[in-house]
């Protein structure tokens, strides 16, 4: 990151252009990154496939530009990133399936974009490499097809860190000097990279503010270090882009910019010191919620690529000082570890794809170690070691996909039980315009097509009163679990079994029920 570095990384540029996308057969170069984005969106809709059914977080991002049902509470800590990206297809079908293909689809063309993003620092194997490496982690491939914003989030971390580099080293793009581009063809190509600088920061901030802040603070460092006006203008830029409707929105509808993050924070249990690496590691046997998070650990066959990551991304810089290009190398991984430090010691709970970006900044500088493994060694240890890294990726993906068939049977099974909930709701009657509350009332009432109500938690957003009111007005209905006693209100309705060991207690003004 200091000015020997970019020197240096400069000073390898005729040695390296032979190897370069770009240069020569620049289309075939490109098919690897193309093939890796292709099996990606083929692999989210054979192994996760259309049929999963929404889940509660993506029932309330999908509801806010839904035609099916009405919007739900939409608490502090949420963005709208992804409901806007769910919109084309959310605001006029009801239809799952057909969400999750557009968004496998989506992913996959926003992988091959994000790898395209590193073209020129590393060659174009090491990018197809890296893009395998995490588009066959189970975490990737689950939450890819799902409206979920952390994918996204990672992308424009990749895409973002990958053009910082591009922008302020643009020697390392540069073709041979027999075929040097003119001035006006450098300036569009740099000025191309500033406008996807910032794109792909804004691409954040769209997606999950505070994350965006966190990924981009090495970034700014770098760029404030360097005196590199134009990276800081365009990071500035993107980030201003991408959060002014969540600072907007803070002031118009939770009291302030300081009181949204306060609100925030207290959603998530409070922000402080809490060591959470152990729960990740929980949370790494498929567990899409570890909160609380208690149990046994994942088998180490699950755990083992967890583990190995950091001393890979170690090898990976220790390679790239001793090849005296440091900063292509160190800035994607000081980034991975500003993206992960909030959720590895500021909270006190796990989710897998918690850490998405910082997984996808990864994916490249360690594909370049295990690409140097594979081909430092000379004689018989070459295909000694190739072998054994053969066998280790092997089982790894082996262990990914044992986990990712797992987690995507378990929740199809959760989501049917909210679905079938959702049937039983229709058929006592209670229909649009509709109320549902009580015990996972959100997501039911979406699969129902009702609002849903909440007197306490984090999605507390009406009174008892107010329910009281509106039941007396419209079908309503409230879901217990079996053994516990229904709310005031509705200790005189009708009720019937349900799903989940639950009790439905329902009401329908104007039929005396």
């Amino acid at each position: 990151m200091t000015g020997s570095a970019d020197a240096a990384l400069a000073g390898t540029r005729a040695e390296r252009s032979r190897h370069l996308p770009g240069h020569g057969p620049g289309k075939r170069a490109a098919v690897p990154l193309a093939a890796v984005a292709a099996a990606f969106t083929l692999a989210q809709l054979l192994l996760v496939g259309p049929g999963m059914g929404l889940g509660w977080d993506e029932t309330v991002y999908v509801s806010q530009v839904s035609a099916h049902a009405p919007a739900a509470y939409f608490s502090a800590p949420r963005a709208r990133g992804i409901s806007l990206l769910v919109a084309p297809v959310t605001a006029w079908s009801s239809s799952t399936a057909l969400l999750r293909c557009y968004l496998a689809v989506l992913s996959g063309l926003a992988l091959h974009l994000a790898l395209r993003a590193w073209r020129g620092l590393f060659p174009d194997r090491v990018l197809a490499l890296g893009g395998a490496l995490f588009a066959s982690l189970w975490i990737t491939l689950f939450y890819g097809p799902q409206a979920m914003p952390n994918y996204w989030v990672a992308i424009g971390a990749s895409t973002t860190t990958g053009l910082f580099l591009r922008a302020g080293v643009p020697s390392a793009t540069a073709p041979p000097a027999s075929a040097a581009p003119t001035g006006a063809s450098s300036t569009v190509r740099d000025r191309a990279a500033l406008w996807g600088l910032a794109a792909g920061t804004a691409l954040m901030g769209w997606m999950r503010p505070v994350d965006a802040v966190w990924t981009v603070l090495p970034l700014f460092a770098v760029a404030s270090a360097r005196r590199s006006w134009k990276r800081s203008a365009a990071l500035l830029a993107g980030l201003a882009a991408g959060v002014a409707e969540w600072v907007v929105e803070a002031y118009v509808s939770y009291g302030g910019l300081f009181h949204r993050l306060h609100e925030g924070s207290a959603i998530q249990g409070g922000l402080g010191w809490h060591v959470a690496v152990t729960d990740q590691l929980r949370s790494l046997g498929g567990r899409s919620l570890c909160r609380p998070c208690a149990g046994a650990l994942p088998s180490p066959f699950v755990t083992a690529w967890w583990c190995a990551l950091p001393l890979l991304a170690l090898l990976a810089l220790v390679l790239a000082v001793r090849a005296r290009r440091p900063a292509v190398t160190a800035l994607p991984l000081a980034c991975a570890a500003s993206a992960a430090f909030p959720y590895l010691f500021l909270i006190g709970y796990a989710a897998p794809r918690f850490l998405l970006p910082a997984y996808a900044l990864l994916a490249v500088p360690v594909a370049a170690a295990l690409s140097r493994l594979a081909t430092a060694p000379r004689g018989p240890w070459r295909p000694v070691v190739r072998t054994l890294l053969g066998l280790a990726l092997a089982l790894h993906l082996g262990a990914q996909l044992s986990v990712l068939t797992h987690t995507v049977r378990g929740t199809t099974a959760a989501h049917r039980v909210w679905s079938r909930t959702a049937a039983t709701l229709h058929r006592v009657g209670v229909r649009a315009p509709c109320l549902v509350t009580g015990d996972e009332a959100l997501p039911i009432a979406f699969y129902a097509g009702c609002a849903s109500a909440a007197t306490s938690g984090p999605n507390a957003n009406s009174t008892t009163d107010a329910i009281a009111r509106a039941a007396r007005r419209i079908p309503a209905a409230t879901l217990v679990p079996e053994g516990a006693r229904p709310p005031a209100y509705a200790r005189d309705w009708a009720w019937v079994p349900a799903e989940g060991r639950r009790r439905l207690y329902y009401t329908l003004p104007g039929n005396g029920v």
